[in-house]
């Protein structure tokens, strides 16, 4: 695949993509298991419709009908390694959450309405930027999108400080691979403080295997941001957002609030993918993991707490496939559809995810399903 090809929307088959994303993992298990890296640093480590389920919220039984373990209990984990903090993150995310503290007493002690506004409009394109940007477009090329978008997406996705797109995907495509293993590097089993943000405070021993998102590598915007990306991440994360506060003089309350007050908010938001949406919820599509739908998990990540359909259909664009679902990612993906910035958008037939739904009642084997643009 060309760069050319990355640009224009093509997209791998769902067949392609899973022998692509198995071979990531065969190449990664030799290695140690963490592969978050720093998160300021890339060097050193950086739908369609379906029936309403009758599931209620809160662990899923699987096809036996028994309650799974608690998560952190299931057999076959190794125990886990001593690890070295990396003090480069720790310091970091330390700072930026007294920061944000700080911010949020500077909105309600010297209160601007613009401030606030910023705030949010930061929170909502960082956020897409990583939703959309991050995860559907890079980590599962589930659409493609034009360079405007693509430009959007890698300046607020290095605001958000959670490392290159590159790396992400990277690390993303593994924990597909081997997700509730040890090779995932946010793996759920380990319990919620280590999916939630544990693997972020330890350093990572491996280098990250460019050949697991080679399609990427091809992509001349990925690579100046990955390239580039603490810069980037210094300038649109901290800079930009007090120059902007400076035009109602309020220079310090861009920073605090739309910098970092913004940043921590998101982190977190980011982080609940990870724990939330693989501990609580409905496993209406798949029983055989740890991912799960939540309505509540959605409301925090911006549509991304429909984990257990985008494990079981993770070639799909939407996380929400019902109409009603909270998925705003979804909707501004689809929106930009409209006016030819995005195309391509990748769907899973109804028929396949009925038959899912089906599968997971009748405690049937997993069925496979294919992927329409």
């Amino acid at each position: 695949m060309t760069t050319k090809d990355l640009d224009s929307g093509a997209t791998l088959s769902p067949a392609a993509e899973d022998r692509a994303t198995r071979r990531a993992g065969t190449r990664n298990a030799s290695c140690e298991r963490s592969t978050q890296g720093s998160i300021l640093s890339m060097e050193d480590g950086s739908g369609s419709a379906a029936e309403p389920s009758n599931e209620s919220e809160g662990p899923s039984r699987g096809p036996t009908g028994k309650e799974p373990e608690p998560i952190g209990k299931q057999s076959g984990l190794q125990p886990m390694p001593k690890r070295k903090i990396d003090w480069t993150n720790t310091l970091f995310i330390g700072a930026a959450h007294i920061a944000a503290l700080v911010g949020l007493v500077w909105l309600i002690v010297n209160w601007h309405p613009a401030t606030a506004v910023l705030g949010l409009v930061y929170f909502a394109c960082c956020g897409l930027a990583i939703t959309g940007g991050y995860h559907r477009l890079f980590a599962h090329r589930a659409y493609g999108a034009r360079s405007p978008l693509r430009l959007f997406y890698l300046l607020f996705g290095a605001a958000s400080v959670q490392n290159s797109a590159l790396k992400w995907s990277a690390d993303h495509r593994i924990h597909h691979a081997k997700v509730d293993t040890d090779d995932d590097p946010y793996n759920a089993r380990r319990g919620f403080w280590w999916c939630h943000i544990g693997w972020v405070l330890v350093k990572d021993t491996r280098e990250m295997d460019a050949d697991s998102v080679k399609d990427l590598t091809r992509s001349r915007l990925i690579m100046l941001q990955h390239k580039h990306y603490l810069l980037l991440a210094i300038v649109w994360g901290a800079l930009l957002p007090a120059a902007i506060g400076a035009l109602w003089g309020d220079p310090i309350g861009g920073l605090l609030i739309a910098g970092f007050l913004r940043l921590v908010v998101q982190w977190h938001a980011t982080f609940s993918v990870n724990s939330l949406a693989h501990m609580f919820g409905k496993q209406p599509y798949d029983v055989k993991g740890t991912a799960r739908d939540s309505w509540v998990t959605a409301i925090v990540t911006l549509g991304e707490g429909y984990h257990n359909f985008h494990h079981r259909f993770q070639a799909d664009y939407r996380n929400g496939v019902r109409w009603f679902q909270l998925d705003p990612t979804k909707w501004f993906v689809w929106s930009m559809s409209k006016v030819g910035v995005t195309r391509g958008l990748r769907r899973v037939p109804r028929q396949a995810i009925d038959r899912a739904r089906e599968a997971v009642r009748n405690g049937s084997p997993k069925v496979e399903e294919s992927v329409t643009s």
